[in-house]
Formats: C-alpha cells, sequence, structure tokens
C-alpha cells in the first residue's frame, strides 16, 4: 500500500472513531430548553384551553400565557454539545428528571397527576378569590378503598348520614368519629343524578382504630356553573397561577391583562398562594419569543429570574392570586408594580 495512502488512513481513524462514537453513544444527561406556550384564554384544537359554561362569561382580548419547559432525553455527544453552546439550553443530569429505578412512563404518569391536580386547585382558589359558591367533590380514590366499589372520582358528596356535606373537612371529621366496620350511607350526585349507598368503612392505614373511606374530597365549582380545562400531554403543576387568572378573567368585567401579552408560571394552592417552579430561565425565553411584554414570577424564583432577563421582558413578582390580580390593574393603570 501507497505510504501515503497508509498515513492518510491513520490520521483518519480517530476522526472516524470519533464521528461514530459521538453520534451513536448516548450521554446521562437531558437538555432542558424553551418550551411552547398557550394562551389560558384561547383555543386548542378548537376548544377554549380554559372552558366555561352555566355562567355569563365577560369578552376577552389579549393573552395570558402559561410556559413551559422542554426536555430533550437520549441525546448522543454531537447533540448534547450541540445544546450546551447554543445558549437557550442547558444539560442536567439525567437522573434529575428521570430519577433511578423509576420508569419514564412513571415519571410522566406522576407528572400528568400534577397537572390534573393544577388544575383543580387552580379552580379552586379562583371561585374562592371570586367568593363564588363551591361544592364538595371526589377529586380521588384509593386503590382498595372502602369507596372504590361506590364512588367515582367527580361525584359531588351532599351528605353523609344526617350530615350535609358543605366542605371538604366535613366528610374528614365525620369518618373520623367512625370504627371500622361501621356502615354509612352516603348520598351524592353524579351528573344530574342523585344516589345513595351504603359503604361499610375499613381500618385507617395510619390508624386502625379509625375508620377509613379512601377518598381525597375536594371542592369544584357548583351547578351549574361548569370549568374543563383542555390541554392535553401537559405535565407538572406549574400552570396553576394561569389558570386561575383565565378563570377569573372570564368570569369577572374588565380585563386582567388590559388587552396585552402577558405570560408567566407558578403553582397555586386552594388559598391562592403561588409556589416555585423549575426552569423559570427557559421560560421567560419562551414567553418573550413568543410575544410577552410582561411575566409573572412566582416570588421564590426572583433571584434567578433576574441573572438573565430577556430584553425587553418585564417581570412581575407574584406572592399570590390576589397579588396578581391586583399587580396587572397597577400596570393597566399606569403605576408601578412590584418587580424582581
Amino acid at each position: 500500500m501507497n505510504r501515503r495512502i497508509l498515513t492518510l488512513i491513520v490520521a483518519l481513524a480517530p476522526v472516524l472513531v470519533l464521528g461514530v462514537t459521538g453520534s451513536v453513544v448516548t450521554v446521562p444527561f437531558v437538555a432542558l430548553g424553551p418550551g411552547p406556550t398557550f394562551d389560558t384564554l384561547g383555543k386548542v384544537d378548537d376548544k377554549p384551553v380554559v372552558d366555561v359554561t352555566g355562567a355569563p362569561l365577560d369578552p376577552t382580548t389579549g393573552h395570558l400565557n402559561m410556559t413551559t419547559v422542554s426536555v430533550r432525553d437520549g441525546l448522543n455527544l454531537f447533540e448534547a454539545f450541540g445544546f450546551w453552546v447554543s445558549g437557550d439550553h442547558g444539560l442536567v443530569p439525567r437522573a434529575e428528571v428521570y430519577p433511578p429505578g423509576v420508569s419514564r412512563e412513571e415519571v410522566d404518569k406522576s407528572n400528568q397527576q400534577d397537572f390534573k391536580d393544577s388544575e383543580s386547585d387552580a379552580e379552586i382558589a379562583a371561585l374562592h378569590y371570586l367568593k363564588m359558591p363551591t361544592v364538595v367533590l371526589v377529586r380521588g380514590i384509593g386503590e382498595d378503598a372502602p369507596a372504590a366499589e361506590v364512588l367515582e372520582v367527580g361525584d359531588e358528596l351532599v351528605r353523609i348520614d344526617d350530615t350535609p356535606i358543605t366542605e371538604p373537612k366535613d366528610v374528614i371529621d365525620y369518618v373520623g368519629t367512625k370504627a371500622p366496620g361501621d356502615t354509612i350511607t352516603v348520598v351524592y350526585r353524579r351528573g344530574d343524578a342523585e344516589q345513595t349507598s351504603p359503604i361499610t368503612l375499613g381500618p385507617r392505614p395510619d390508624d386502625e382504630a379509625k375508620g377509613y373511606l379512601g377518598i381525597t374530597p375536594t371542592e369544584g365549582s357548583r351547578p351549574p356553573l361548569r370549568v374543563e380545562f383542555n390541554l392535553a400531554d401537559i405535565g407538572g403543576p406549574s400552570a396553576g397561577l394561569m389558570f386561575s387568572l383565565a378563570l377569573i378573567d372570564k368570569l369577572s368585567p374588565g380585563e386582567l391583562n388590559g388587552g396585552r401579552f402577558v405570560a408567566g408560571t407558578g403553582t397555586i394552592d386552594e388559598d391562592g398562594k403561588v409556589g416555585p417552579i423549575g426552569g423559570i430561565g427557559y421560560k421567560m425565553i419562551a414567553a418573550r419569543e413568543a410575544g410577552a411584554e410582561t411575566f409573572l414570577v412566582p416570588a421564590a424564583n426572583c433571584n434567578e429570574a433576574r441573572q438573565r432577563i430577556p430584553e425587553g421582558l418585564r417581570l412581575v413578582k407574584v406572592e399570590n392570586l390576589d397579588g396578581a390580580v391586583s399587580s396587572l390593574a397597577d400596570i393597566n393603570a399606569g403605576r408601578e408594580t412590584v418587580t424582581c
């Protein structure tokens, strides 16, 4: 073999090995970056993202966008390097997103449940803010719970024995007075039909001397008002704040956003407290690229958010739902508001 050809082959061999390795071998990292944003006042697949029926609705314009973080898994060496140098993405150990011993399907299922819970909490927080009446609903049922053969998620609890159920605490307090083996009569509404069924209590897992029904009660809108959320394939609890604001905007006079493009993020509990989330930097980038001028930031995320603010994006510090509504009102009136 010609010596020059042999020298060329020897020189190219490391490059070929690197090329094959870089394109085939995956790395133990995932790439995080800006994800899609969704206008909670708008529609997806021809359905309102926040669909409200059974009550007069106030017209809305502008945007109240929820934001997400994209997660890219199964990266090869070249892909990981590309995301690392992009500036808009970051690499984190895969174990931080998909813990060892937990399948991706299990993680996704948990994230989807968090998202569903955030929808319920957002509805309750908004109804409390608006001082609208609520009913007690079955939010969850244990797998082997005594109630599992009778009740379904979404049933409205009307009465247990002779005790009216007006708040979730009523269920917990009443069942707590009973012992395992006691039979209670539950009156509940499923759809338009009121039903009555006996349920024999089991022993509570953490205190076998007390009766156990095995449900998680929560609050919800009182019929005929009905609220449905129509975003699929989204995980995590961080859309709660924006869902609450959208519901308030639709059920109250005026426009919270003043017709402008507002985006934000944050968990929310039933009392309207706004909690921190992950990936705040990527969410701000996504919001600004979508056209947002104002971004609502959970107070606990402010320090991180200040590190890299996209040009032209105003950050508003939010601790609770009342504060978020007040801050938007200040902006609409040309007043100063609390920033990060």
